[in-house]
């Protein structure tokens, strides 16, 4: 049996099973399939209700598939691709001109514009991230600086890295070292990294010390560990 509800403007279909069992289990699967296992002889109406409920859950699970589909989907680097920064979705116009030594990045009525000599994918990517790369060495120091006054004490270095496993981290000498990817992420987001870190200088642990230094800083920065974990397989070429 098919059912459906309505959560905000998303409206969710799933599957109904009915088994010999006391309880109800819900599954949601990749890419998008949700599916309700549920007692023999349970009423329609009981069914949405308890489905219903779960609808903040349900809708986290189905983000987190479709962000990883995404993230699995190779990039053509082509025109009207999206490429996230600051958080906002901007599409990619790619303008093609071979008077160009060297493929050059900028904003160009509100979409992402690489204006280069080339078509190839890899001398794409490389120059998308190369002023990926410029805008969080611009930007992360900045944020860093804001945040100081509430820290007591100061960064010996701040290195922009390209990290795989890591947005960020902080060694025992005082340097923080950030991911440049954090930049496609919302400024809230990107803070919450950038404060984490700092709070390092203080606390090189996750004590309660620690997480009580973030949470004077940042009061709902559980909010953003919640996108980070939903959303942070989108920050990537």
């Amino acid at each position: 049996m098919q059912l459906a509800f309505r959560y905000d403007t998303v409206v969710v279909q799933f599957e109904v099973i009915f088994r010999k069992r006391k309880s109800m289990t819900i599954i949601v699967e990749a890419p998008d399939k949700v599916i309700a296992i549920v007692p023999i002889r349970t009423g329609q109406a009981i069914i949405l209700e308890k489905v219903q409920a779960k609808a903040p859950w349900i809708i986290k699970k189905l983000e987190y598939f479709r962000n990883v589909q995404q993230l699995h989907t190779p990039r053509e680097f082509a025109d009207g691709e999206s490429f996230l920064y600051l958080g906002e979705d901007y599409q990619l116009q790619v303008e093609h001109d071979i008077s160009l030594g060297r493929p050059e990045v900028k904003f160009k009525q509100g979409r992402l514009c690489i204006c280069t000599p080339t078509i190839d994918k890899i001398t794409l990517a490389s120059a998308l991230g190369g002023w990926y790369r410029q805008r969080a060495k611009e930007i992360i120091p900045g944020r860093v600086n804001y945040y100081q006054y509430k820290i007591p004490k100061e960064p010996n270095r701040i290195v922009i890295k390209d990290q795989k496993k890591r947005w960020g981290s902080c060694s025992s000498k005082g340097n923080l070292n950030f991911n440049w990817r954090i930049v496609m992420a919302p400024v809230a987001v990107m803070d919450y990294i950038v404060v984490h870190e700092m709070c390092h200088l203080v606390h090189l642990n996750h004590s309660k010390e620690f997480w009580n230094l973030v949470a004077e800083i940042l009061p709902d920065y559980k909010d953003v560990q919640k996108w980070l974990k939903i959303n942070g397989v989108r920050l990537s070429l």
